[in-house]
């Protein structure tokens, strides 16, 4: 029987998290505004910083 070892090698995942958490305080966005800034604060951002 094999096993899997699943390992994280970066935290890039909860700097990405912080950073909307820190973007819906600083903007003051409510609940439905955070939860759509969620789905796109990660296009914007990539379409910023691809150059």
């Amino acid at each position: 029987m094999e096993r899997i070892h699943i390992t994280q090698h970066s935290s890039l995942g909860a700097f990405w998290f912080a950073g909307w958490l820190f973007s819906i305080g600083f903007l003051r966005l409510d609940f439905m505004q955070g939860l759509l800034a969620l789905l796109i604060w990660p296009y914007f951002l990539g379409s910023h910083f691809a150059i």
